[in-house]
């Protein structure tokens, strides 16, 4: 008899600058076939995904107002750059012979569905993937903000933040080597703390509807699916800590 996964939906948010690669800017083809196959592990043992993807390699918003640029026209070249990403990593994952929708937040009804909540869980329950772009839709908000929405939206037991460490750490392992990785961590001293997991609006909300957060290393091939089986992988953040 096939091993349970150890949850049953699970919501994972990607960076736009997960796509990079070695590149600059756009999309590395290579690194999106690479994800298609880790989620593709994750849906033969038997757990439901569902993915948020920024558009920081493309645009994001913030940065073009910093530069002059109104910052709700930002926003929404940031969230339809979410579009191009979602249709992207679709393609990899079709490639792969996982069955996949994208559902947009903001209408663009020529490339993908628009947001229905209840069909986005009826395409889930049919195991295929759904791909939530362009953010909550609104300005302002952050991808991180759509993530813990979606996750909430769709009765996900887990949302799996996809970074470049391994885990939620005291200081910048990049630039310590001293840092220390919590195994565990509660919402709020991520954000008494500062430790700039996920934007604070998405942390509040994700405490508030008692939703897990397990961060993991994009770049570490198969956490996702150990995740997915239950294993200690990255930083828990829950209401225990």
């Amino acid at each position: 008899m096939a091993e349970q996964p150890a949850y049953r939906r699970i919501l994972l948010k990607l960076s736009g600058e997960a796509l990079l690669g070695e590149m600059d800017y756009g999309i590395d083809p290579k690194i999106s076939s690479r994800i298609a196959r880790e989620v593709q592990e994750v849906i033969d043992g038997g757990t439901e995904v569902g993915i948020v993807i920024g558009g920081g390699n493309i645009f994001r918003g913030a940065g073009l107002a910093e530069a002059g640029m109104d910052r709700i026209t930002g926003d929404h070249m940031g969230m339809l750059a979410t579009v191009m990403n979602a249709l992207a990593l679709q393609d990899a994952l079709e490639r792969s012979g996982v069955t996949t929708r994208v559902m947009s937040a903001i209408s663009v009804r020529e490339v993908c569905e628009d947001y229905i909540r209840r069909r986005a869980i009826r395409h889930l329950e049919k195991q295929r993937v759904v791909i939530f772009a362009a953010g909550t839709g609104n300005p302002f908000f952050t991808t991180d903000t759509a993530a813990s929405l979606r996750a909430v939206e769709i009765g996900a037991d887990l949302m799996v933040k996809a970074t470049k460490v391994d885990g939620i750490f005291s200081e910048d392992p990049l630039k310590n080597a001293e840092a220390v990785r919590y195994d565990t961590i509660g919402y709020d001293e991520v954000i008494e703390r500062k430790l700039k997991v996920m934007d604070t609006n998405a942390v509040v909300l994700c405490r508030d509807q008692s939703m897990p957060i397990r961060i993991v290393n994009l770049n570490r091939p198969g956490d996702l699916s150990r995740v997915a089986r239950g294993d200690n992988i990255g930083t828990l953040v829950s209401a225990e800590g």
